[in-house]
């Protein structure tokens, strides 16, 4: 079946005559696409960029400070994705604030922290909430557990983001040069195909919702490229075993009890406009902003790594390999920039799959 897909791909190529630049937003596509070696797979005219669907990688170097602040605090048991913990600050991680003896502790889930805070109502425990669309609706039904359970003591912070204001942002740039997007499966889960719809209307691209086997990323590539011969813009759904237009109303719904927007700064990006989620006021108490004195400055601005191209990367400039430190200064050992960090990341990708380590 993958073989038929390649041909017909190389049919719709040879009709467009130009090559085609493809932008997969979604950070698990990135490996996905590395490991069935689709790359090898496809004409050379497919160009294929990653997007900023990482978000590990987006988290930003101010986030990590105020997050490294909290975990110092005497009372504080402060809880967190294992990926975050070697994301860099300014000169520090979590992981080796950790080793300093602050009380550290990795955790799969929200909920996994809530049952910390039950075990020790003597101190205050705080989750670092990051993620996309995908974890947030996790994060709000951990506080309605929270609150039905009368646990006062548990907390998070939260650094949570939305992928369609992102994309919205690198094409008004008028930075980014794709022809279309792989967007993603497991956030479209959650928010389904109908926010995405400005990409076509707006911006006249055409994207496709896809899975991740081999040959759900095969055939939305070919269902782009349909679009691109037949000079049409259309959000299509090729993942719809799993996504559906309306998305999930229930995550959604529970979501935007618990958070409202706000503007956030993404790592490597800048500050984009109502692309983050605070809680809301009635649910300000469980925000750990809000109780405790966090005292971090910043004399010029979130600062990132000299030298680093994560932002570049991340807005699809540049691809890990043009990075100055890539592979050198920069690798999954000893990262530099956030990209290299997360098994998402796309610099990780590049340098586990890619042909370019050493």
């Amino acid at each position: 079946m993958e073989g038929v897909i390649i041909e017909n791909i190389k049919k719709l190529l040879d009709s467009i005559k130009r090559p085609v630049r493809l932008m997969e937003v979604c950070g698990t596509h990135t490996v996905a696409i590395f490991r069935h070696g689709i790359r090898k797979l496809l004409p050379e005219k497919i160009l294929l960029i990653s997007g900023p669907g990482c978000p590990v990688c987006v988290t930003s170097v101010e986030d990590v400070e105020i997050a490294m602040a909290i975990a110092r605090k005497e009372d504080i048991i402060f809880t967190t994705f294992g990926d975050m913990m070697r994301v860099p600050g300014i000169e520090k991680n979590l992981s080796e604030v950790r080793a300093e003896g602050a009380d550290i502790r990795v955790v799969y889930s929200p909920m996994d922290a809530l049952r910390i805070a039950l075990d020790n109502k003597d101190k205050k425990v705080v989750f670092f909430a990051t993620g996309f669309e995908t974890t947030s609706p996790s994060v709000a039904g951990t506080l309605f557990e929270a609150d039905k359970l009368k646990v006062d003591n548990f907390y998070i912070y939260s650094a949570h983001k939305l992928v369609p204001p992102a994309l919205d942002a690198l094409l008004g740039s008028g930075e980014v040069n794709v022809d279309g997007f792989i967007l993603p499966g497991h956030v479209s889960t959650i928010i389904g195909s109908r926010p995405y719809e400005f990409i076509a209307e707006k911006y006249r691209k055409p994207s496709v919702i896809t899975g991740f086997d081999a040959e759900d990323i095969l055939q939305g590539i070919n269902m782009l490229l349909e679009q691109i011969v037949s000079n049409k813009a259309e959000v299509e759904i090729q993942y719809k075993k799993v996504v559906r237009e309306e998305g999930n109303p229930k995550a959604v719904e529970l979501m935007n009890e618990y958070f409202e927007l706000c503007d956030v700064y993404w790592r490597g990006i800048g500050t984009i406009p109502l692309s983050g989620l605070r809680l809301r006021e009635k649910f300000r108490h469980r925000d750990i902003s809000s109780i405790i004195k966090i005292d971090i400055s910043f004399a010029s601005g979130p600062q990132e790594p000299q030298g680093c191209s994560c932002g570049e990367i991340l807005r699809g400039l540049k691809t890990p390999d043009q990075c100055p430190l890539f592979g050198c200064a920069c690798t999954p050992e000893s990262p530099v920039g956030a990209c290299m960090v997360s098994t998402e990341g796309s610099c990780a990708a590049y340098y586990k799959y890619g042909d370019f380590n050493g």
